[in-house]
C-alpha cells in the first residue's frame, strides 16, 4: 500500500498525517509517478495553515522528482521509465507515488540527480522568473535579496553572480551571511545586528538598489521600500512573516515613483512553452556548474511535520528534501 502525507484540517505541523492511500491508474492526460525525492517549500506551510486555502481533506506539497510508472492512454510526450521532475499543482507531492497531469512534468536530464531536482525545481524556477522575467537583470545591476541563506536565496546568489549582477543579501546570523557570501552574494547584511536601510545606502554610495526581492513579507516591507532608488522595483514574492500591509500609492510616489509587483511562479508556468523554456534554462545553469543547489536538511517523508517545524524556525539553510 502506498503512503502519503495528508491534511484534514489547517493548523500547525501536527496536522500533517501519514496515511495509507490508494493511488490507482492514470486517466486521460495523466501519469503515475513514483517519487524518489520530494521538496519542501514555504508555500507548503501556507497551504497547511490555510493562508492559501485548499479544499480539505487534501494532499500537500508541490515539488518532487521520480520515475513514470504508468501512462494514460493519450499521453504521448512521456514513456514509462522516464525520469521527471515537477513543481506545481495539483498539491500532493508528499507521497510515495501519485497520479498527476502529464502537462506539469518536465523530463529530467540524466546529469541531474533526483534529490537535486527535488531541491531546486520550485526554488530554481522561482529564481529564473525573478532574475530573468520579472526584470531581466543585466551585468552591473545592484539588487537586494532577502533570506539569502535559504533555498531560493542560495540559488539566486549563484545565478546573479553568473549574470554579473551585484546581489546584496540579508540573513539572520553571521554564519548565514558567510554562507551567502560563499554562494555568490557581493555583500550580506545581518538584519539582527545591522540597520538594513543604512547599510544598503552605504554599500550603494547613497543610491539604493534598483530591485528588492522580498519573500519575508510583513517584517521587512517598510525597510525594503526604504532601500530602493527612484523608479526602483519592489518584488514581493512571499509572506514568511505574514502578509504585507496595504500598499498606499501616495507612499510609492513619495519614496521616488516606485514600482511594486506581486508575481507568482504558477502564472509563469501556466503556458507549456514557457514552462519548458524556463526549465531548460535552469537545467543549463545547473548542468554547467554555475549554479549548485544546496541541500541543507533531509527528512524521511513520514517526518514531514519535523521538516515544517525546522523550516518555520528559520534555523534552516538551503533546501529541505523529504525521502520517501
Amino acid at each position: 500500500m502506498t503512503h502519503a502525507i495528508r491534511i484534514e484540517r489547517t493548523g500547525g505541523p501536527e496536522v500533517l498525517q501519514w496515511q495509507q492511500v490508494a493511488v490507482g491508474d492514470p486517466g486521460p492526460g495523466e501519469v503515475r509517478v513514483r517519487n524518489v525525492a520530494v521538496g519542501v517549500n514555504f508555500i507548503d506551510v501556507y497551504h497547511r495553515t490555510g493562508l492559501y486555502p485548499l479544499s480539505l481533506p487534501a494532499g500537500i506539497g508541490l515539488e518532487g522528482a521520480g520515475v513514470i510508472e504508468a501512462l494514460g492512454d493519450d499521453v504521448r510526450e512521456f514513456r514509462v521509465g522516464d525520469r521527471v521532475a515537477y513543481c506545481h499543482g495539483p498539491t500532493g507531492a508528499y507521497a510515495e507515488a501519485r497520479v498527476m497531469p502529464a502537462r506539469v512534468l518536465v523530463k529530467l536530464p540524466e546529469s541531474i540527480a533526483f534529490e537535486i531536482a527535488a531541491a531546486m525545481m520550485l526554488k530554481g524556477l522561482t529564481v529564473q522568473f525573478l532574475l530573468r522575467r520579472t526584470r531581466r537583470l543585466q551585468a552591473g545591476d545592484v539588487a537586494l535579496f532577502h533570506a539569502a541563506a535559504g533555498g531560493v536565496g542560495l540559488l539566486a546568489g549563484q545565478w546573479a553572480r553568473a549574470l554579473g549582477v551585484q546581489l546584496i543579501g540579508t540573513a539572520g546570523s553571521d554564519d548565514k551571511c558567510r554562507l551567502a557570501l560563499e554562494h555568490g552574494y557581493a555583500h550580506c547584511i545581518n538584519y539582527r545586528t545591522e540597520d538594513l536601510v543604512s547599510r544598503v545606502r552605504e554599500i550603494t554610495g547613497g543610491k539604493g538598489v534598483s530591485v528588492v526581492y522580498d519573500s519575508v513579507g510583513r517584517d521587512t516591507w517598510e525597510r525594503s521600500l526604504g532601500c530602493l532608488q527612484p523608479f526602483g522595483l519592489m518584488v514581493s514574492f512571499g509572506n514568511a512573516s505574514g502578509p504585507v500591509p496595504p500598499v498606499t500609492l501616495g507612499d510609492l510616489a513619495a519614496r521616488g515613483s516606485l514600482y511594486v509587483t506581486r508575481p507568482t511562479l504558477m502564472t509563469h508556468l501556466a503556458q507549456r512553452d514557457t514552462q519548458l523554456e524556463m526549465a531548460a534554462e535552469l537545467f543549463d545553469v545547473v548542468g554547467s556548474g554555475q549554479v549548485s543547489p544546496v541541500i541543507g536538511q533531509r527528512f524521511a517523508l513520514r517526518e514531514a511535520a519535523d521538516a515544517h517545524r525546522a523550516l518555520e524556525s528559520r534555523s534552516t539553510t538551503g533546501s529541505i528534501v523529504l525521502q520517501p
